[in-house]
This record gives C-alpha cells, sequence and structure tokens, in this order.
C-alpha cells in the first residue's frame, strides 16, 4: 500500500471584491476559520478588487513562495461584468481539476437548484500549489471548504511534491 508523506498546509486565501473588507468579508473569514479550525496553517489573507493584474499578481507570487502550498480565492467567479476571477486565474494553472468544479456544482444544486449552473467553481495547480476558485458567498465557501477541500487538500499538496 502507497503511503503519501504528510506535507503541512500552509494556505493562501485571496477575496476578490469591490467591496469587501477585512471586518465585513464574512467567506474569507470563514475560510481563514475553517483552516485554522483543520489545524492548517493561513500563511496570508489578502482581499483584491476585481482586477486581472491584482488578481494574477498574488496568485503568481504566492506560487512563488515555498512557504505557501494552497491557495483559495473566494469572489468573482460569477457572470457579471466585474466577475474576472475564473478568466485571470485558470490560464495560470498548470493543470485544472475539473472533478472540484462538477462537484461543488452538484452539491450546491442540492441546496439551492438549478442556480448552482452558474457558478464556475474549479481547482487546479501551478508550481506544486493547489489553487481553489470559489464563489462569494458564505454558503458556497462553506460546502466547498467542508465537503471537498478540508478532506482532501492535504492529499492534493501531497500528489503535488510527489517524487
Amino acid at each position: 500500500m502507497h503511503l503519501t508523506k504528510q506535507i503541512p498546509i500552509h494556505a493562501a486565501i485571496l477575496t476578490v471584491s469591490d467591496t469587501r473588507t477585512k471586518d465585513d468579508d464574512f467567506s474569507g473569514q470563514k475560510i481563514k476559520s475553517l483552516l485554522e479550525g483543520a489545524s492548517f496553517h493561513v500563511a496570508d489573507y489578502q482581499i483584491v478588487k476585481d482586477e486581472p493584474s491584482e488578481i494574477a499578481s498574488h496568485i503568481q507570487n504566492w506560487c512563488e513562495h515555498e512557504s505557501i502550498n494552497a491557495i483559495i480565492v473566494t469572489g468573482g467567479t460569477g457572470f457579471t461584468p466585474r466577475d474576472q476571477t475564473y478568466e485571470t486565474i485558470v490560464p495560470l494553472l498548470e493543470k485544472e481539476m475539473t472533478g472540484f468544479g462538477e462537484l461543488f456544482r452538484y452539491l450546491s444544486y442540492e441546496e439551492i437548484g438549478a442556480k448552482a449552473m452558474f457558478s464556475r467553481a474549479t481547482a487546479g495547480c501551478r508550481n506544486q500549489t493547489a489553487i481553489y476558485l470559489l464563489p462569494g458567498s458564505q454558503n458556497a465557501v462553506t460546502l466547498a471548504m467542508t465537503k471537498l477541500i478540508l478532506p482532501t487538500v492535504q492529499h492534493f499538496v501531497s500528489e503535488l511534491n510527489r517524487q
């Protein structure tokens, strides 16, 4: 049986919003709380405007830091004209984990019905860093974190670092 080496998780959180501050970013706060509750280290937590250059800069910089091995982005994944997260980050990914978005939408469908198809949640990797894109709602963040990310991020990061 293959045993995967447990690599400590050091995550960065990026909230993409034109209006949120750290005081009212309940989705970013929820991600931080759930990561810490799972004994994962939060290495950084930032809020940026929905501007492609700002989003890309954070992702690229964090992927260059050896101390950060997981990035969770919330917000900007919908269809409004200002939503730029998906278009900005997906081209930066080396590999996309399409199953993440499929499972997220399936689980969301059970909660909110057909509106789940409007989510462009996805995941992937760059420079041995796991990257997750989540909608901005607190319910969506809680669902993704508890059902998909927390149970598997350790395996994902270990796979990315396997020789």
